[in-house]
């Protein structure tokens, strides 16, 4: 086995920073339309800029071998993100809106993952430049900061299929050219972004906190420009918002299929089933207890569980009212839902509903094996028969995601946490949710948990949303034997 060709992941870290600069660049123009300092912005972009030339620069001689092997594919994907998070805290810091890295590290790190945590404690006080920055964040990293950049890869003639996969958000191909899945995944996401902008506009939201919603929905981030965050809004913006959530919690592909008119294959897909069948169940539970337990009107009880239940579910981390408030009953039920995750490619993030499934239906099988001991039994997702070697990897993820969120909760108490504070915030921040339990819900933020706190739960931001292999793996001393 060849050894690790670090020229070649420079080269793509380096197309990634240029790239990146652009985001950065733009947000300069809504600092100039709103008559704001765009220097921030002028001096992030400039530098992410340079990074990314020098580094291309000195990479740009052309190897042998341009593909990538699967230790520099975990590579890749694990630094990349880290150096973009990173880059990311620049116009907070250079805007003075955030002046500690640790914060700033976290708040970027926050956005990227998709997760819509934050340790800022007036968010309106914020310039409107930095909040869509803010927002942007989550867009950019809902799809996913590599499958952004599928579309310029083909240049450089190598294996970019590894970084692909990599990706949790986009795992299951829609097509065998991989430009092709990024043109369609793209196209996907950006309908679905402006359908929603345009729907919120129809509801008297301004273009600016449309955007941004818009951006936190579909990414299913959470930022929101607003302190209260959805809650000050009319229940016909709750409702739009709501149905994206769902939407955007959805695998991705089945919207291909709608489009391709392949009705059979969505009959067919057992996730889809369990998704909408899990986030019925829940809130209609749930709006049951706020019904008849806290005398809330039917309508009312009605949306403030749907929506906080699929916000949860789909780790987007809107929130409509303070669960914590809710019955004991409810708000329990609300932190084992933080462990559902959405379907297997979409933006959400969490452990998958997918991987639930083939775990009920192991659950299931070993039930029927102490009935009939010679019965050879098989485990089936959408009418596929999932070999021995993948329901042993899925079984193993859930296990290894348990284990993290463990030792998570552990040392978050260590650091000083109460233990309802540690466990809510390492579920939220491995699934990427936002609100938690304890002294980090929904009515509170992060600003008081100590900078200890902070950086470990930020790297759980980031192990949850690269599907924890991708992260771990690089911390093992067989990942760099060669």
């Amino acid at each position: 086995m060849r050894g690790i060709n670090f020229r070649l992941i420079f080269r793509i870290i380096s197309r990634t920073f240029i790239i990146f600069s652009i985001s950065i660049f733009l947000c300069s123009l809504v600092g100039f339309y709103y008559k704001e300092s765009v220097s921030p912005f002028i001096y992030s972009g400039l530098i992410t800029l340079v990074i990314g030339v020098v580094l291309h620069h000195l990479t740009k001689q052309r190897d042998k071998n341009n593909n990538l092997n699967k230790k520099e594919a975990y590579l890749t994907v694990g630094s990349t993100w880290i150096l973009i998070c990173i880059a990311g805290t620049l116009p907070y810091i250079f805007s003075e809106t955030i002046p500690y890295f640790i914060n700033a590290l976290f708040e970027s790190v926050s956005g990227f993952t998709t997760t819509g945590s934050s340790i800022l404690t007036d968010i309106e006080a914020l310039p409107k430049s930095i909040l869509f920055w803010r927002s942007l964040t989550h867009w950019i990293g809902g799809l996913g900061i590599i499958a952004l950049f599928l579309l310029i890869m083909p240049s450089f003639k190598m294996g970019t299929y590894h970084l692909f996969t990599l990706e949790s958000s986009l795992q299951e191909k829609i097509q065998p050219r991989i430009r092709s899945v990024g043109i369609r995944i793209m196209i996907i996401y950006i309908t679905l972004t402006i359908v929603e902008i345009i729907l919120l506009l129809i509801g008297n939201m301004n273009l600016f906190e449309s955007v941004c919603h818009a951006f936190g929905t579909i990414a299913t981030g959470g930022f929101s420009p607003k302190n209260t965050s959805i809650g000050g809004y009319s229940p016909y913006i709750q409702y739009v918002i709501m149905v994206f959530m769902f939407l955007s919690g959805t695998n991705f592909i089945i919207y291909y299929y709608l489009i391709s008119r392949d009705f059979t294959k969505i009959k067919m897909n057992s996730e889809v089933k369990f998704y909408v069948s899990i986030v019925l169940g829940i809130a209609l539970l749930i709006t049951f207890v706020l019904y008849f337990n806290m005398g809330k009107p039917l309508e009312t009880a009605f949306r403030e569980s749907f929506f906080n239940v699929i916000s949860i579910l789909t780790c987007t981390g809107y929130a409509t009212a303070d669960y914590l408030q809710w019955p004991a009953f409810a708000w329990i039920l609300i932190f084992f839902t933080m462990f559902f995750g959405g379907s297997t490619g979409s933006t959400a993030g969490g452990i998958k509903m997918a991987r639930h499934v083939v775990f009920w239906k192991n659950i299931k099988n070993i039930f029927r094996q102490l009935v009939h001991p010679h019965a050879v039994l098989t485990v089936n997702l959408n009418g596929n028969l999932v070999k021995e070697e993948s329901n042993r990897s899925i079984l193993t993820f859930i296990a290894l995601y348990m284990l993290v969120f463990a030792i998570g909760t552990i040392v978050l108490s260590f650091i000083g946490l109460d233990i309802q504070t540690a466990a809510g915030s390492a579920a939220t921040s491995m699934a990427g949710i936002g609100p938690g339990i304890g002294t980090v819900g929904p009515a509170s933020n992060f600003a008081h948990l100590p900078e200890a706190a902070k950086l470990v739960l930020s790297f759980l931001m980031i192990t949850g949303r690269l599907e924890i292999y991708t992260i771990l793996i690089l911390f093992t001393r067989t990942f760099w034997k060669f």
